[in-house]
C-alpha cells in the first residue's frame, strides 16, 4: 500500500472483493506455466457494501506456448470491481479473460478510476516484482475455488461461497492481518454503482 506506483486508492475503494496470491511461479522453457495459490476477501453484505469479511482459499493456474526460458515468481493482486465478477468466482472455475472480463488495472497515485478498463472489465489485475507493481495480463488463466485449503483453514468442509456469502465463519487467525490491512485502507465500498450489475 505504500511504494510509489501502488494499486490507486480510489479503484480500492471500489472494489467488492480482493484477491492476493503471493508468489505465483511461473516457470517457463519452450512451453511456460504458472500456478499459486492466495485468498479472496469480499466485502459482507448482499451489495458488497459491509466491511471486509472472512477470506476464501483460491488457486490460479496458467498456461503459455511460445519461445520461454526462465522462472520468476510473482505477487498478483486482483480487485473484483462488481457482482458479476464475484458471483462467477463464487460459482467454479473461471477462465481468466473468457467467463470473466480481467484488464490490466492502471497504477499510481493519480491514476484515473473512470478508465476503460476500470468501465468494462469486472477484474483488475496487479503484479508486483521486485517491489514495484504493474497492470498485468492473466487472459486464459484459471482462477477457482481451492475447497482443501479452505477445509485446512477452517477445519471442516465449507465452500467459497459459503465463506464470503454466507457469514457464518469467524475471520480466522490467519487471515486477520489481511483483513485488517483492507479495512485499514478500504474502509467503506465507495462505489457510485454498487453491485448493479
Amino acid at each position: 500500500m505504500n511504494v510509489p506506483d501502488n494499486i490507486p486508492q480510489d479503484l480500492l475503494e471500489k472494489a467488492e472483493c480482493v484477491i492476493v496470491v503471493p508468489s505465483v511461479k511461473k516457470v517457463a522453457i519452450g512451453i511456460g506455466g504458472s500456478y499459486g495459490r492466495g485468498a479472496m476477501v469480499c466485502r459482507t453484505g448482499g451489495k458488497f457494501k459491509g466491511q471486509w469479511g472472512a477470506p476464501a482459499m483460491f488457486a490460479l493456474e496458467g498456461g503459455s506456448i511460445g519461445f520461454q526460458l526462465g522462472g520468476e515468481a510473482t505477487d498478483l493482486i486482483l480487485l473484483v470491481m462488481n457482482k458479476k465478477g464475484a458471483d462467477s468466482l463464487l460459482n467454479s472455475q473461471v477462465k481468466l479473460g473468457g467467463d470473466a472480463s480481467v484488464a490490466a488495472g492502471p497504477k499510481g497515485r493519480d491514476a484515473q478510476a473512470a478508465t476503460d478498463a476500470f468501465m468494462k472489465a469486472e477484474i483488475l489485475s496487479y503484479s508486483r516484482a521486485r517491489g514495484l507493481f504493474a497492470g498485468v495480463s492473466l487472459a486464459g488463466s484459471t482462477l477457482r475455488p481451492d475447497n482443501d485449503a479452505n477445509e485446512r483453514v477452517y477445519g471442516r468442509k465449507i465452500t467459497a461461497r459459503e465463506i464470503v456469502l454466507g457469514n457464518k465463519v469467524a475471520i480466522p487467525k490467519t487471515g486477520r492481518h489481511l483483513v485488517n490491512v483492507l479495512q485499514k485502507h478500504a474502509t467503506r465500498n465507495q462505489s457510485k454503482q454498487v453491485s448493479t450489475r
